[in-house]
């Protein structure tokens, strides 16, 4: 018999991605139309006028990656942004960066085409369609972040179509998304490739130039979503794999090729488990941020840094009792992540983002997309590692997940959260895979946040309160530098996970901290 599952940090997401599975649809498909449908009802946290990145695995064979996030306009040079001490994180100068998710969507489409008999676009943007034409309720997540950016974006062009009457966004209330309607409407009919080479392309030019924007009518021409080899690691417990540069998927897979090593240092309780994992952190955000960058300049090979002898000396610094100093500087930033397996056994992981909530917060009048602002995390000092030149690709906090265990089973995992990606990707993996728990709660479980994310300034251990009554004294006296935030907690991102077993039978879970849902079923007794 037949298995699916498919998980999503809102619901609405997830059921559109199930009505795909039911119909025989492959993951990518399901994947495409959940991406349409949450690049809707959860506007603040993606959208078309954003980044994506793929990890998909056919059964018995290697997985493949999708790197779909935009490069800096041919005119985002030093010379653009002169005057200026850091590029606006906000406005018309922070969307300088091409929005490569639709050109993503289109790629992994292509590659499904190959698997069977594709379905139409128009069925697989009709959910979302739908919602952008009848409305969205609006979530706590999406008022929360109407209320923390109204002062920033309330008078930018185009977004008042994110606001009620000038004010902030009220949950429960309704939010019709008319234009943006219209533009799903039209690629639906005409094909994902207007949005580079047709009127969208046009329409999108004219706007951002208007708002101030360096990118240009060339610069979607010229974009192309590329097809990427992971990262991967093989481990005690199984191969992971994860995206390469500019994405920190680096960060992700040290972390856990690390805890491999030394989680036996520990006597398998939550206190030993969360300080290793923070302290295999430090370890892989050092290097992270030492050496990733766009591809074409980077120093080494990152698979370098999963050698042996770069993890065994990464290991000699880390202590059971002894937490390492923390003074090193952050990335943040907002997404969603999305897990689907088909039932023919292929499954996907896949991150959409606009970085800050609402990106540069540039909302085009004429299709009612909302533009990234992913190129503000580039430098304007001359020979920094991150320094903005045209044509490349920022750094990326984004990184999909993706394991092979040894026992069979393959996880397709995830989580939003900027700088605790990485993070959350490990707790989850570290607790369902080396601490036997079970996928749900170790989801739900308390977490742990090292550095900043959600646009906080500061780099210290952040603990829900719950984790924090069972290990945070501890933790403080190996010399955490340790606050204590609310228990379920947003700023922890938003998780999930989707698992194929050996016997064929499928899970899923996501995170209560979202708005999601998660289904694994079989093909005929659907159940949530």
């Amino acid at each position: 018999m037949a298995h699916i599952a498919f998980t999503a940090p809102h619901h609405e997401a997830t059921k559109a991605g199930q009505a795909i599975l039911e119909q025989g649809g492959t993951a990518i498909e399901a994947m495409v139309a959940a991406a349409a449908t949450i690049a809707v009802v959860y506007p603040h946290m993606n959208g078309l006028g954003g980044d994506g990145f793929w990890l998909i695995s056919e059964p018995g064979k290697a997985p493949i990656g999708i790197d779909a996030s935009g490069k800096a306009a041919q005119l985002a040079t030093l010379d653009f942004y002169q005057g200026e001490d850091s590029i606006p994180a906000r406005g018309g100068k922070a969307a300088l960066t091409m929005a490569g998710a639709v050109a993503g969507w289109q790629k992994a489409l292509d590659i499904s085409a190959f698997w069977q008999t594709p379905k139409s676009l128009s069925s697989l943007l009709s959910n979302a369609i739908n919602h952008a034409e009848s409305g969205i309720q609006i979530t706590e997540s999406l008022q929360a972040a109407s209320n923390k950016v109204h002062a920033d974006l309330a008078m930018l062009p185009g977004f008042s179509q994110f606001l009620d009457d000038n004010q902030t966004l009220t949950a429960g209330k309704t939010l019709s998304l008319t234009t943006l309607a219209e533009t799903l409407k039209h690629l639906a009919e005409v094909g994902l490739d207007d949005f580079y080479q047709g009127a969208i392309a046009e329409r999108l030019a004219a706007d951002l130039e208007a708002a101030g924007s360096p990118i240009r009518l060339a610069d979607f021409h010229n974009y192309r979503a590329e097809q990427v080899t992971p990262l991967s690691v093989t481990t005690q417990a199984g191969t992971l794999y994860n995206l390469p540069a500019p994405t920190q998927g680096i960060a992700s897979l040290i972390i856990l090729a690390l805890y491999d090593r030394i989680h036996a240092l520990g006597d398998g309780s939550d206190v030993d488990m969360a300080h290793l994992l923070i302290e295999a952190t430090k370890q892989a955000f050092i290097a992270r941020n030492e050496y990733v960058t766009d591809t074409a300049r980077l120093a080494l090979d990152l698979q370098d840094l999963l050698s042996d002898a770069s993890l065994d000396s990464m290991v000699e610094k880390i202590q059971l009792n002894t937490a390492q100093p923390w003074p090193h500087a952050a990335k943040h930033g907002d997404t969603i992540w999305m897990g689907a397996c088909d039932a023919e056994g292929r499954m996907v992981s896949y991150i959409q983002s606009l970085y800050w909530e609402f990106g540069s917060g540039i909302v085009s009048p004429s299709t009612g997309i909302v533009w990234n602002n992913r190129g503000s995390s580039f430098s304007l000092e001359a020979g920094h590692l991150q320094e903005l030149k045209p044509n490349l690709k920022p750094f990326h906090t984004l990184n999909p997940a993706f394991a092979e265990l040894s026992d069979g089973r393959r996880i397709s995992y995830g989580t939003m959260g900027g700088e605790g990606q990485p993070q959350t990707q490990a707790a989850l993996f570290s607790r369902y895979v080396y601490h036997k728990m079970p996928l749900e709660k170790a989801i739900s479980e308390g977490r742990w946040l090292l550095g900043r994310t959600w646009g906080d300034v500061s780099h210290n251990l952040k603990v829900e309160a719950d984790f924090a009554e069972l290990a945070g004294n501890t933790l403080i006296q190996r010399g955490h530098d340790m606050v204590v935030v609310d228990a379920c907690n947003e700023l922890m991102g938003h998780a999930g996970a989707v698992v194929l077993k050996p016997d064929g039978q499928t899970e899923a879970a996501t995170d209560p901290r979202s708005d999601g849902a998660a289904i694994a079923c079989d093909t005929q007794s659907i159940t949530q």
